[in-house]
């Protein structure tokens, strides 16, 4: 068995780390810890701490589908990744996402059934017609356009308004919030402001739809009187950040990823049965919850002869997992006829992503649709002028200007 005692800083790769040549690939610096340290090692956080890095797909599944290893963020050790996560631990009502069982299983119950497979289905007409019409207007207007804000982003958001009850007209108001409660550089101060006027929107939303009940999920959840309305609101929140950031800036990185790859973009149009298994490649291939999954240890864990302590923060690098040789053969290149089922993007274990069907759903519909209707579709700027979200909890692109 061995123990890594905390060395020196600067031997150790730090999160997050700069990208390479390749925006698409993780950082070479968590690379080049597993290849010459192993799938586990040691990395510095932002405020000096250390955690554990696991770098490969085995042990980041183990460690993400053992209950030994807390997603509480309120345990001393757990693994802060940017400065203001600390004024959400002490500020606001802590959700399903970083809570463990029992707790954690009460509230996710509460909202399972408004997400299952069978249901979003059943939503995927709805979601054709948002996409159709979000596109039609984009096309009206001409190119070039700019496709996250005018493609990417306001098709989950719609979706995730739609489903919550929550007006789309209040979009920007919500994402204003998200951008500050998401960015690496907001202060305490603007992720303290931005929590609050969230919490304070939502809690006013499920009051009145405990008033005024209707068929949204929002709704629903305060109609079963098992949570309080401040935890019907942290909940609101969580629900329509993730579900509208994440699909957003998959849809835009998914869609530069299949510019870079027109082959592969042929093969999807040519052949739109595939689309199913090219969402999960992109989800593999571009992971842009690009920090990686924080856990702490509750006891000592041993992973492959290494003493993981009662305490110590682990940080499970999805995006190295998601190129784990050992999983995915040729795992730097995109192919969208791959069996990347087994990727990590959703996480694993008991907290694997809620929303994931209809993640996937919206997806595949957002990305066939725009490859059949705009065959012509390309870069309306140079590639390497493309700015990219590494100054954001989810990775991507701050805008994609395209013509077609």
């Amino acid at each position: 068995m061995t123990t890594v005692a905390n060395g020196a800083a600067d031997s150790m790769p730090t999160v997050p780390a700069a990208r390479g040549t390749c925006p698409f690939s993780p950082p070479p610096a968590y690379e080049e810890a597993h290849r010459t340290t192993g799938p586990i090692s040691r990395v510095s956080l932002w405020d000096g701490s250390q955690c554990w890095l696991l770098t490969g797909h085995r042990q980041a599944r183990f460690v993400l589908g053992d209950r030994r290893f807390s997603a509480d963020i309120r345990h001393p050790g757990f693994p802060i990744l940017f400065p203001g996560r600390r004024e959400l631990v002490t500020r606001s009502t802590p959700t399903f996402i970083r809570l463990d069982d029992p707790e954690h299983a009460r509230q996710r119950r509460l909202l399972t059934g408004d997400f299952i497979i069978k249901r979003v289905e059943a939503m995927r007409p709805q979601i054709q017609q948002i996409v159709d019409e979000t596109l039609d207007r984009m096309i009206a207007r001409g190119g070039p356009a700019d496709l996250v804000r005018d493609y990417a982003l306001p098709v989950p958001s719609l979706v995730i308004c739609l489903l919550l009850g929550v007006p789309y007209e209040d979009h920007e108001f919500f994402q204003k919030q998200s951008h500050a409660l998401l960015s690496l550089s907001s202060t305490p101060a603007d992720v303290e402001t931005a929590q609050d006027e969230l919490n304070s929107y939502l809690a006013e939303l499920a009051a009145r739809k405990q008033r005024e009940p209707d068929d949204s999920v929002l709704s629903r959840l305060v109609a079963k009187g098992e949570v309080t309305l401040e935890e019907a609101a942290a909940m609101g929140v969580l629900l329509l950040i993730a579900g509208h950031e994440t699909t957003a800036n998959m849809t835009a990185l998914g869609t530069l990823a299949l510019l870079q790859n027109p082959e592969q973009a042929e093969r999807l149009r040519s052949d739109p049965s595939l689309i199913k298994g090219a969402v999960e490649e992109l989800l593999r291939y571009l992971t842009i919850v690009h920090l990686g999954v924080p856990r702490v240890a509750l006891e000592d864990v041993e992973i492959d002869g290494t003493l993981i302590k009662a305490g110590d923060g682990v940080l499970s690098m999805i995006s190295t997992a998601n190129r784990d040789e050992e999983v995915f053969q040729d795992a730097d290149r995109l192919d969208v006829t791959r069996e990347a089922r087994r990727h990590l993007s959703f996480g694993f274990g008991v907290h694997q992503c809620l929303g994931q069907p209809l993640a996937r759903a919206e997806l595949q519909i957002a990305l066939q649709t725009l490859l059949e209707r705009l065959p012509g579709l390309r870069l309306a700027i140079p590639y390497e002028d493309v700015r990219y979200r590494t100054d954001m909890a989810i990775y991507g692109v701050h805008e994609l200007p395209v013509t077609w």
